[in-house]
């Protein structure tokens, strides 16, 4: 039965030569693209993931840094309480018989906590201050101001004795919108606990910095205790208890770990020890990439459509002739002479006459394919080569940029950002395979000026340009490369100042630019082998690494202006490393060297 099927599915191939290669060149067309598109897209979602990750642990960094200071701002108001001389006259004057003493310091005390009450600020909610010895209990808020005298030992101050803390913030149970700040008095020669001193402090004083970490949709940021338990939830929904045991047991001070569908970033709250945690789920990154994921598979999808479209019409094209050969060799003794004659002869001769001139005719046909087949590789090949390039850097210029909104000026941040945004619209507006001289030093000056900021005074570089020489054409983005491969192997190695030259000159019919670094130079062997690589003219890309090589620029040189122009390298180790850029001047009427222009 199965094997039935299975004859019937495939009896239309099996019969058909044509059936045959169309199915071929539909898989050959389709198959590539729907595996290149599907890559493109995980990459992108890849680094969608690694710039949430790298975002949200800067600011996480800066968010428990602002956290940290505001809780010492907090504890400073207690400290105005401890460092009291009214509360000094009072442990004093609590041991004296004398009530009007009593009176007077019990009454300083009530002063001094209701000038800290009303000088924090709204959301300080109540003062309390509690006496171990004496089970005295002095109440500020805006409906009390009281002593008590308690028969027992309240519970947030019995904790913080129990547990022998200088401090604790535990959540208010009562009202889950406050926590207490809870400080201990100690007596100054043996640091007896002799009572506590507490804030009652709303949880929205710390909305405008949980703010920073940004809200999402689905996020989730709280703030938990040393032992993992929740102390603060503003948005979100809590994680579990497993992953809230697993961050109060890590060692770190901040890091991130991934769960089954979410990213748990944390960072310890300096001098509190609290934990701030931050939830993001994986959807949040899928939506983030689905535009570009979509454009993408709107693209490969189109793509796959037209390629099976190609690929039948082609198919069907190649075939046809074979079937119709198949045919006429199956009716070959009943074809009519009148068919197939294209001879006066009418013999055996004049059959072959007949069948050879068709063969040539066939023949010529398929040479004038295939030259056209070989002028579109040649074309795709360059086409190939220019969109390997891509600046690697864009990661680290991020994070700089990142860093600068911090620290810098927002003059020196929009500089960076508006050079970036030149190198990027010069390699995505502009689609032309040769650009000028001009082009391309302005394009290599917003690399530098980025690099001259990320490496700060370390960097000098140098430019000396003959002007005349700026109408020349080369092939798009061959100069940024080759500094970037002078930062990368000459210069990131080497210690002290790094210094780069750019020089552009005439030499008889040729524009010379000279690239000079004074980095750690290329052995003599990796020289010689560098050289014989750049005198390849077979167009192949060479790369290293995710870097483009020497090689990709020298080939690209050759394929637009011949073998006579591409790359020199002199290298000295220890010395540095010059790389000489050889290309046709440009005139009037086209470029200078006829062999040149005629490529």
């Amino acid at each position: 039965m199965l094997s039935g099927w299975i004859m019937r599915l495939t009896g239309p191939f099996r019969r058909s030569i044509r059936n045959k290669l169309i199915l071929t060149m539909i898989v050959l067309a389709a198959v590539p693209i729907v595996t290149i598109t599907a890559l493109a897209a995980e990459n992108n979602r890849r680094a969608m993931e690694a710039e949430v990750i790298s975002t949200n642990l800067s600011n996480m960094k800066w968010t428990g840094i602002y956290l940290g200071d505001q809780f010492a701002q907090l504890n400073n108001l207690i400290y105005t309480v401890l460092i009291s001389p009214h509360l000094s006259d009072y442990l004093a004057s609590a041991e004296e018989a004398g009530l009007t003493s009593q009176f007077v310091a019990q009454k300083n005390i009530i002063d001094t906590l209701t000038n800290l009450y009303y000088s924090a600020g709204n959301h300080v909610v109540g003062v309390e201050l509690y006496l171990k010895e004496y089970n005295k209990l002095f109440t500020i808020n805006a409906s009390q101001s009281d002593i008590e005298s308690l028969a027992e030992l309240p519970v947030p101050y019995r904790q913080l004795f129990e547990q022998d803390k200088d401090f604790i913030i535990r959540a208010d149970q009562s009202d889950k919108g406050k926590f207490q700040l809870i400080r201990s008095i100690n007596r100054f020669e043996n640091q007896e606990k002799l009572g506590g001193i507490s804030l009652a402090i709303r949880w929205g004083v710390l909305d405008q910095t949980l703010n920073l970490l940004g809200r999402g949709e689905e996020h989730t940021v709280l703030i938990a205790g040393p032992g993992g338990e929740v102390l603060y939830q503003p948005w979100g929904q809590a994680p579990g208890a497993e992953t809230l045991a697993r961050i109060a047991e890590t060692g770190e001070e901040q890091g991130y770990f991934r769960g089954d569908h979410e990213l748990f970033f944390y960072n310890t709250i300096d001098p509190v020890g609290l934990k701030l945690i931050t939830v993001i789920p994986n959807s949040f990154i899928n939506q983030s990439s689905l535009s570009t994921m979509k454009f993408g598979l709107i693209v490969g999808t189109v793509s796959v459509i037209v390629a099976i479209l190609m690929a039948v019409i082609l198919a069907w094209r190649l075939a046809t002739p074979i079937v119709s050969l198949a045919r006429s060799i199956q009716g070959f003794g009943m074809m009519k002479e009148q068919e197939v004659q294209t001879s006066n002869r009418v013999d055996e001769i004049g059959l072959l006459e007949t069948k050879l001139s068709q063969m040539s005719y066939r023949i010529r046909e398929h040479i004038r394919t295939e030259y056209m087949i070989s002028l579109e590789k040649k074309s795709a090949e360059l086409k190939a080569l220019q969109a390997q390039i891509n600046p690697h850097f864009l990661q680290n210029t991020l994070q700089m940029i990142g860093s600068m909104l911090f620290k810098s000026n927002p003059a020196d941040s929009y500089e960076v950002l508006r050079s970036l945004s030149e190198m990027f619209r010069y390699i995505i507006r502009e689609p032309d395979d040769l650009a000028t001289l001009q082009a391309e030093l302005n394009h290599l000056n917003h690399y530098l000026q980025i690099q001259q900021q990320r490496f700060s005074s370390r960097l000098s570089y140098t430019t000396d340009v003959d002007r005349s020489l700026l109408a020349s054409v080369l092939p798009k983005l061959t100069l940024q490369p080759i500094v970037e491969n002078a930062f990368v192997h000459g210069l990131d190695n080497k210690q002290g100042l790094w210094e780069l030259e750019i020089t552009v000159a005439a030499r008889g019919s040729d524009c010379l630019i000279c690239i000079r670094d004074n980095g750690i130079g290329i052995e003599e062997s990796k020289l010689t082998e560098l050289r014989a690589r750049l005198k390849q003219q077979n167009g192949s890309p060479w790369t290293q690494g995710d870097r483009i090589g020497l090689q990709n620029v020298a080939s690209r040189i050759h394929m637009h202006f011949g073998g006579r122009y591409g790359l020199e390298v002199d290298s000295t180790p220890g010395q540095g490393t010059t790389v000489t850029v050889i290309i046709p001047l440009q005139k009037e009427g086209g470029f200078n060297d006829k062999s040149a222009a005629g490529r």
